[in-house]
């Protein structure tokens, strides 16, 4: 991989830290230093500093399976989504919701303290947040991110709130770990969550779990309102069993794309 510039300007240390970036896709979500290293053709102490510098910038986590990317890739571009193939399995159904309610949808993944928006079909509404692909907000503070952090195990609850949020937003609803832990468990049991102008005056949003081929929860899908326009009640009572089909459907769809036949060919006899 690295060391195939021939240019003045070719900088090399930039190209082993896409390097480090390409060697994660669907096949190798998260994976060992040493296998970090081997994929990428570099030494364990060179990819060990672009591995903990590009964790440091928030683009690579490290877990008890090993370093795995994170959503800020989207910062980069549709990489991280791509890999995933979550936006052409929902975006018909998107798309779908969207007629049906007349309000924008949208699907986020947890990073962090933060939800990162991976996917959106939006309607012109008068809501006081610019919305789109890459925004981060509080997690605690949204109907998505409650139902992404519902889902954690009680290590991983607390890792995530303890991680500063990056998204340059100021607390507008403050709540104590004690009612926000009383509300998770309300989530987990109902299996979907709302937010009633918790991230913003006039922004009310409901917001159910996307699940993968093997059950876990990996997104969360919305439909977000604006209050002076739509009551709680006609949210819940309308506009939910449709999101609630939508995101059933989509997650059936991902299972289906997860388990489509395929094969891929390791890079040595794939770049000959």
């Amino acid at each position: 991989m690295a060391g195939r510039g021939e240019g003045p300007d070719f900088v090399e240390a930039l190209a082993r830290g896409l390097d480090v970036l390409a060697c994660f896709g669907p096949a190798h979500r998260a994976m060992s230093l040493s296998e970090v290293a081997a994929a990428a053709g570099l030494a364990r102490p060179t990819a060990r500093r672009l591995l903990l510098t590009l964790t440091e910038l928030g683009y690579v986590r490290s877990g008890t399976a090993g370093f795995e990317l994170t959503p800020r890739v989207l910062d980069l571009g549709t990489a991280y989504v791509g890999s995933l193939g979550l936006w052409d399995v929902a975006r018909p159904h998107l798309e779908d919701l969207v007629g049906q309610t007349g309000e924008s949808s949208s699907m986020a993944q947890l990073d962090g303290s933060d939800i990162v928006y991976v996917a959106r079909v939006a309607v012109p509404k008068l809501i006081t947040l610019r919305v789109e692909i890459g925004t981060r907000f509080p997690a605690a503070q949204t109907s998505q991110g409650k139902v992404l952090l519902a889902a954690l195990p009680a290590d991983g609850l607390d890792a995530a709130l303890a991680t500063p949020s990056r998204a340059g937003l100021p607390a507008y609803a403050q709540r104590s770990r004690t009612e926000l832990d009383a509300e998770l468990t309300e989530v987990r049991a109902r299996g979907w969550a709302l937010a009633d102008e918790e991230l913003a005056p006039g922004v009310r949003s409901v917001a159910v779990p996307v699940r993968d081929g093997a059950g876990a929860v990996r997104a969360a899908m919305n439909v977000t309102v604006h209050a002076a326009e739509t009551s709680t009640e006609r949210l819940l009572a309308d506009h939910l069993p449709l999101l609630m089909r939508a995101a059933g459907e989509v997650s059936a769809d991902w299972a289906r794309w997860q388990s489509r036949p395929h094969a891929e060919l390791p890079r040595a006899a794939a770049s000959e």
